[in-house]
């Protein structure tokens, strides 16, 4: 059974990947419902959280239960780092992850996410201060290199490895692919089954059917999977995975009741969470995965999508169930 530091995990786990406005404390809860092992925050930027900037401090907020969860954080300036881990600790997540896998421009041009893999020896020296500053299990979230010809993934994982991270998460494409073409998970699998690896090794990109899930499990090797786009409007994929891994089969998709009551949930413990105007906006991207597949779907979809208020959000989601009351879904 894999393990980061002192926390057991299951067998194979699933883990939630870190995205930006969507895996939040409403999102993560439901997903934990389903049976995700392992949560990670949305990343936090260092420089935000010691200026104490707001959009970032309230991305601090964890709750019992969802443990294990991991706080994710990204720059690339030691000082700020250290001083945001300072904080970071403080509010006793179980795990600390860097981010240096993030594609974004913003975020790249400042050296930071996926940026750093143009400088692999400040990625391992400020992963190393980092473990050093923390009693907490540090993790990293990367990805196989900047470019398809600066492809270092085996070395870079043991070289962190060395300076004390408790696990590794990498993506299977490289920052120039952002999210094109397909994930490759050779390089992965390569990392895993270098002899001198002994921490885990999750595997990270296109994980989207049950049986993606298998292959990186059986034919990869890898230790656990890191769930991102196939669980956006869909909480169920941890569960329908594990069903699968168990079963060999397929559960049902879920019903248009447990549809709309997963969404309203959602909505209502967003708003709960960071007031009406940012709850409806951000629970938005999720709408069309909810209900993703129905016929003549559209004008319900639209008028979830499009209100900024919510009280006809909700009132969407009651007709969308009068109309579809009963519905199968193949």
């Amino acid at each position: 059974m894999p393990k980061i530091g002192r926390i057991e995990l299951p067998e194979f786990p699933l883990l939630l990947a870190p995205m930006e406005d969507v895996s939040d404390p409403p999102f993560r809860t439901l997903c934990k419902e389903q049976g995700a092992d392992v949560m990670y925050t949305e990343f936090i930027s260092s420089e935000g959280l010691i200026r104490d900037a707001a959009k970032s401090v309230i991305k601090l907020d964890i709750y019992e239960k969802e443990r294990p969860v991991g706080i994710q954080i990204f720059g690339a300036e030691l000082d700020s780092m250290l001083q945001a881990i300072d904080i970071v600790t403080e509010t006793n997540p179980d795990i600390i992850d860097i981010n240096f896998g993030c594609p974004v421009k913003k975020v790249v041009c400042k050296n930071a996410g996926a940026g750093i893999l143009r400088d692999i020896p400040l990625m391992v020296k400020l992963t190393e201060a980092m473990v050093k500053r923390t009693h907490l299990p540090v993790t990293v979230k990367t990805r196989l290199g900047w470019d398809s010809d600066s492809i270092k993934i085996v070395e870079v994982a043991e070289r962190l490895q060395d300076v004390g991270i408790q696990a590794i998460s990498i993506h299977g494409r490289t920052r120039v692919q952002m999210y094109k073409g397909q994930a490759d998970w050779k390089p992965i699998a390569q990392v895993k089954n270098n002899p001198r690896m002994h921490i885990p090794v999750f595997g990270n990109g296109d994980v989207d059917t049950p049986e993606a899930a298998m292959r990186m499990r059986d034919d990869y090797g890898l230790d656990g999977a890191m769930i991102g786009r196939a669980s956006i409007g869909y909480p169920w994929f941890f569960k329908e995975v594990k069903h699968f891994f168990k079963t060999g089969t397929h559960l049902p998709p879920p019903t248009m009741e447990q549809r709309v009551t997963a969404a309203r949930r959602h909505l209502q413990m967003s708003i709960d969470w960071k007031g009406e105007t940012l709850g409806v906006l951000e629970t938005r991207r999720h709408y069309s995965n909810y209900f993703k597949g129905i016929p003549n779907f559209k004008p319900y979809r639209m008028k979830m999508v499009t209100s900024d208020d919510a009280s006809d959000v909700f009132e969407a989601f009651d007709e969308a169930m009068e109309a579809f009351a009963g519905h199968v879904f193949a």
